[in-house]
């Protein structure tokens, strides 16, 4: 099969590795790629978010497959066009992917089929906003309604801070994200990450994972996209996984069929866990990053067969062949993330690092420039690595970090804290 994936992160470097290794994949193209993903695969440079465009590089290149990475292309509506002009597409429609394009839209949803999740108002105002949060105190959490690439949710600990996230968002500093902000009550427990791939009837659950959001150790400092992530996620124990499924997916795949809107592609259910009880976060229609990267780790060569039989209305003839294994991610991050940070030094050492089934290297925001590896983005690399147990894997990921020689970047160095204790 002639394979196209769409997006140039560490998502989408896990997704072509585990695609290249599946006797399926004859050819696989990138669109637009990084540095790392160059190295395995062809890439493309053409809009993404172009569906008409995307489509014309599909038939003139004999695209059998195509998987949509990012949620952006997905909320655009591309996986639609790609369905219209007849191609196998892994990625829900845009009326689906209002799941995470609208944190509203899953509050609506969340009410109609009565999934667990957190009270919440839904504000088009910023004076009744912060009346509400007058109302409500604190602490609380504060979220722009639409896109706003994982970083437009703000946990205000005092009412001063959740007063100027609303006047944050409303002032425009998430653009049209935050032109609409839904506010929360704010959940106490352990948060963990659900993945199950749905095909608009059936759902199966591919993995847990747990993300360290917080740029400093400890989990402190300012929310980021993400600074690594591990899975299994001991929290998210097989029953509470079991009454997530049972409480918050299947109702919610329920009420999105009854709507005319089936979902299919990945759901990633960010759930809060406390007392054994799950309630939901929010919902992405994408693989979460770096959560994805530890779980294409984990999977293998299986992953597109499972990707596969999503797009095509076959999971229910799927089961995942799990290993006894753990994998972590470590993000490395350019030095002032996620503040303001430069863009193009040099990064080293790459090419002395292990890459197997147990270790890999995943580029985030890269580029080659004079043959060297430059850094163009926030987050750079996923050092990734699997193991016997969550320590060896840890130990293993931490091993390739020291061998890396990048003066301009960081890392966290307690990636995995929660579940080694």
């Amino acid at each position: 099969m002639n394979i196209l994936i769409l997006g140039s992160g560490g998502r989408e470097h896990a997704l072509a590795w585990a695609v290249m290794q599946n006797p399926k994949c004859d050819k696989l193209i990138v669109a637009p790629g990084n540095a790392g993903i160059e190295a395995i695969a062809d890439c493309a440079s053409f809009d993404i978010m172009d569906g008409a465009v995307v489509v014309g590089f599909c038939e003139e290149n004999s695209i059998d497959f195509v998987i949509i990475g990012p949620e952006a292309p997905l909320a655009a509506g591309v996986a639609d066009d790609l369905r219209s002009a007849g191609f196998k597409v892994f990625g829900p429609s845009a009326a689906a992917a209002e799941l995470e394009a609208s944190k509203a839209f899953t509050k609506e949803i969340c009410d109609a089929c009565n999934a667990p999740t957190a009270a919440y108002g839904h504000f088009t105002d910023a004076d009744a906003a912060r009346a509400y949060v007058a109302e409500q105190g604190a602490p609380i959490v504060i979220k722009a309604d639409g896109l706003a690439a994982g970083k437009g949710v703000i946990i205000a600990m005092t009412e001063a801070e959740a007063l100027a996230a609303v006047d944050e968002m409303f002032d425009g500093s998430f653009g049209a994200a935050g032109a609409e902000v839904v506010i929360e009550e704010f959940m106490e427990g352990e948060e963990a990450s659900f993945f199950i791939l749905c095909d608009g009837e059936e759902v199966l659950p591919i993995g847990t994972a747990q993300d360290h959001k917080r740029v400093g150790e400890g989990d402190t400092g300012p929310n980021t996209g993400g600074m690594g992530a591990y899975s299994p996620a001991p929290v998210l124990t097989d029953a509470i996984a079991q009454k997530a499924l049972d409480e918050i997916i299947r109702p919610t795949m329920a009420e999105m069929a009854k709507r005319g809107t089936p979902y299919q592609g990945v759901l990633y259910a960010g759930l809060m866990i406390k007392d054994g009880q799950p309630r939901l976060v929010e919902y992405n229609v994408r693989f979460g990053d770096p959560e994805c990267q530890v779980l294409m780790m984990r999977l293998g060569a299986q992953a597109f067969d499972l990707i596969q039989a999503a797009a095509e209305g076959r999971l229910g003839e799927m089961r995942v062949n799990w290993a006894e294994d753990h994998a972590i991610t470590v993000v490395m991050a350019a030095d002032g993330y996620p503040g303001t940070y430069n863009k193009g030094s040099v990064i080293n050492g790459l090419d002395t690092m292990p890459e197997d089934s147990a270790n890999m290297v995943f580029h985030a925001g890269t580029a080659l420039k004079d043959g060297a590896v430059t850094a163009t983005g926030g987050r750079v690399l996923n050092v990734t690595a699997r193991g016997a147990s969550l320590a060896e894997a840890q130990a293993r990921a931490y091993k390739m970090v020291d061998g890396i020689d990048w003066p301009e970047g960081f890392c966290r160095r307690d990636i995995g804290w929660r579940a080694l204790g």
